[in-house]
């Protein structure tokens, strides 16, 4: 008997030893990643450059964490019971299949979690839907097989046209937006559904011919927050070149924006003609942002003859 009761100490201090060592080596697992806090918050989440973004970034988030909560109830009610409730003779434990409050509970409190996810669902939503009534900046967004038009129809060229940018096969054409102001994208296509899609956004959305008439929402608004290269691509199978079907979002300060479109309005005197997007990038001098050139992306090569390895050439041209 006395060795028997020099036995139970060890046995009870068995569960919260291995308790300790489980929390030692989740701590030296998140510490030897050499994640940030921030980091291990998003849960594998990229950054993002909206604020839309960073709302979804935070539902993820929490919804993760909840996740985690609920595994983590559950994991340890199943090793209490395996630790305490084991099989210890032949008579049959206290049942609890009428047990009517606890039936309750564990129907409410699923259907709880359930309304408390759906609301915040919902509600990120409804924000990273938001349309506002006077945006800062319009930007017309068409797709074609197998490249991108970008106009702007507030800002128009001395013939009376909106400002445009058209890609081709030896150019990736550059979307140019301000930061920190309010930009709604209009989407179409001129022939088979494409679908506009931007990383960094964390947003894609498909652009269709005729969408006025086949009762579709191609509009979206977002704000970006800094500036920046992105890369931007279409996201919806397309046809032969859909996966050389790129473009690259170019964001400004308000002030490099103003100066872009103040020389895209204007005629460029070694021309003639108004200025391109490359030209008008060229005029001014903020490094890499300023670059007439796409930095995120290099067109196909279309010179390529058949059997030659898929690759992309370095050849552009300015738009």
């Amino acid at each position: 008997m006395g060795s028997l009761r020099q036995e139970r100490p060890e046995e009870g201090t068995r569960v919260p030893r291995l308790v300790k060592v489980a929390g030692l080596v989740g701590l030296v697992a998140v510490a030897a990643t050499g994640c940030s806090a921030d980091e291990v918050l998003r849960f594998g989440w990229p950054q993002g450059v909206t604020p839309q973004a960073e709302s979804m970034r935070q539902l993820w988030t929490w919804s993760v964490i909840a996740a985690l909560a609920v595994g983590v109830l559950v994991w340890g009610l199943m090793f209490w019971t395996v630790a305490f409730h084991r099989k210890k003779g032949e008579e049959l434990p206290k049942q609890f299949q009428y047990n009517v409050p606890l039936e309750v509970i564990y129907t409410a409190v699923p259907f709880v979690m359930v309304v408390v996810l759906f609301y915040f669902t919902a509600t990120t939503q409804n924000y990273v839907m938001a349309k506002s009534a006077d945006p800062d900046e319009k930007v017309n967004v068409v797709s074609f097989q197998w490249n991108w038009e970008f106009n702007y129809p507030d800002h128009r060229t001395p013939d009376g046209q909106p400002v445009r940018t058209v890609g081709s096969s030896s150019e990736i054409p550059l979307l140019v937006l301000p930061t920190d102001s309010t930009i709604q994208y209009n989407l179409s296509s001129t022939d088979v559904i494409h679908s506009f899609f931007v990383p960094e956004f964390h947003f894609k959305r498909d652009t269709f011919p005729h969408p006025d008439k086949n009762n579709q929402d191609a509009v979206f608004e977002n704000t970006i927050e800094r500036e920046g290269s992105f890369v931007g691509r279409c996201a919806e199978l397309c046809g032969t070149y859909h996966s050389m079907m790129n473009f690259e979002v170019r964001a400004l300060s308000p002030d490099k924006f103003d100066q872009y479109m103040q020389l895209r309005t204007q005629n460029n005197p070694a021309t003639g003609q108004y200025y391109t997007a490359a030209e008008a990038l060229s005029q001014m001098n903020c490094g890499e942002l300023c670059a007439p050139r796409a930095v995120t992306s290099v067109p196909f090569d279309t010179d390529r003859t058949s059997g030659e390895p898929s690759t992309i050439g370095g050849r552009q041209a300015g738009n």
